[in-house]
C-alpha cells in the first residue's frame, strides 16, 4: 500500500505491530521521550508529508498519559503536513463519560473528542464505544467496528442448540441481540441498577436461563462487578453452563483473577483492543485478535471504500 503511514503510541504497539503485518506495511517508529518538567515531547520518525496517517493507540491505564501522547502525535502529524490523520482507538475509555446524571459533573465523552479533533484528527476508527451517542460527541466522521463477529466465529465450536445470550442491564441489550442472531440463540438481560462505579445490584434476569448454555457479553469488564452480581443471579435460575464474554477486557484490580476462580464459569473471552495484564492470565482466558478487522478498516478508509460493509456478509471460517 502506497503513500500510508502507521504509527502507534505506546500504550498497545503490540497491536498495531499486527494490524500493520496485515496490511503488509512497516510501523513507522515513534520517539516519545521527557522533559525534565515531566511535559511529554512526540516526534514521529518518518515522513509525514502527504501521507495518508493512521495513529494507533487505545486509551489505556495510565490513561491521562495515552490520551496526551495520543494528542502530542496528532499535533505532531498535523505539523509535519499529512493529508489526513485517523486516530485508531480500539478502546475510549473515556465513552463511559456519556452523559450528565448528577449536579455539576463533567462530560469527558465530548470533551476528548473535541480535544482530539482541535489536536488535528480528521477520522476516528474505533470499536465497540460504551455507549452509541458518543459517536456523535466526534465532529469529525467516525467508523465504528464491533467484534460481535469474531466472537461469534470462537463460539460456534460450541453445540448451541441451548444457548442464551445475555446482557448484564438492558442498555447492553441491542447488542447482545445482535450477537444472540449471529449465533442463532436467545437472549436474556439483567434488570440492573448502579450505585457506584463498582456497586452495582441486578434484581432479575428477563429470559430463559434453566438448563440452558449461558454466555454472558458485556462490551467491557472492568472489577467484573457486574458481571459478578450477575453470577449470582443466574445461578438462582439454573443453568447447565456459563460462558463470559466482552470486547475489552480491562480486568481491573484483580477482576479476571475474581472471575476465573468461578467454579462454574467455564471460558473467558475478550478481544486484545486491550492488552491484558500478564499476571492477570488464567487458564480459562481466551483472547481474539481484532487486528484483522482493524487492518481491513484502514485498506478501507485509506482506498474510500465503504467500512460498513464488514458487516453486511458473515465471516469466512
Amino acid at each position: 500500500m502506497r503513500d500510508i503511514a502507521v504509527f502507534s503510541g505506546s500504550a498497545h504497539p503490540e497491536l498495531a505491530a499486527e494490524v500493520c503485518t496485515h496490511l503488509g506495511v512497516p510501523l513507522s517508529p515513534v520517539r516519545a521521550s521527557r522533559f525534565a518538567n515531566d511535559c511529554l515531547e512526540v516526534q514521529l520518525l518518518a515522513n509525514c508529508r502527504e501521507r495518508d496517517v493512521f495513529l494507533v493507540q487505545p486509551l489505556v491505564k495510565p490513561v491521562q498519559e495515552h490520551l496526551v501522547e495520543l494528542l502530542l502525535m496528532c499535533d505532531a502529524a498535523r505539523g509535519a503536513s499529512a493529508s489526513r490523520i485517523t486516530v485508531v482507538m480500539p478502546h475510549y475509555s473515556y465513552a463511559r463519560s456519556d452523559k450528565k446524571d448528577a449536579p455539576r459533573i463533567s462530560m469527558g465523552g465530548r470533551l476528548v473528542a473535541d480535544l482530539l479533533v482541535a489536536a488535528g484528527a480528521s477520522r476516528v476508527l474505533a470499536m465497540t464505544l460504551h455507549a452509541p451517542q458518543v459517536h456523535g460527541f466526534f465532529s469529525v466522521p467516525v467508523d465504528h467496528l464491533h467484534a460481535l463477529r469474531e466472537l461469534a466465529s470462537h463460539f460456534r465450536q460450541y453445540d448451541l442448540s441451548r444457548t442464551t445470550v445475555v446482557s448484564p442491564d438492558l442498555g447492553n441489550a441491542k447488542e447482545a441481540a445482535a450477537f444472540a442472531r449471529l449465533i442463532g440463540a436467545q437472549v436474556a438481560a439483567g434488570a440492573k441498577q448502579r450505585f457506584a462505579d463498582d456497586r452495582v445490584r441486578i434484581s432479575s434476569v428477563i429470559g430463559e436461563i434453566a438448563g440452558r448454555d449461558v454466555i454472558v457479553l458485556d462490551d467491557e469488564i472492568a472489577k467484573g462487578s457486574t458481571v459478578l452480581e450477575l453470577l449470582d443471579r443466574l445461578r438462582e435460575l439454573g443453568p447447565r453452563s456459563i460462558r463470559v464474554a466482552c470486547t475489552h477486557g480491562l480486568f481491573a484490580a484483580g477482576a479476571l483473577k475474581r472471575l476465573g476462580g468461578q467454579p462454574d464459569v467455564l471460558e473467558i473471552v475478550c478481544t486484545n483492543t486491550v492488552p491484558v495484564p500478564a499476571e492477570e492470565h488464567t487458564d480459562k482466558l481466551r483472547v481474539l485478535s481484532i487486528a484483522p478487522a482493524l487492518a481491513e478498516a484502514v485498506r478501507r478508509i485509506h482506498n474510500g471504500e465503504s467500512v460498513s460493509a464488514l458487516f453486511d456478509a458473515p465471516p469466512t471460517e
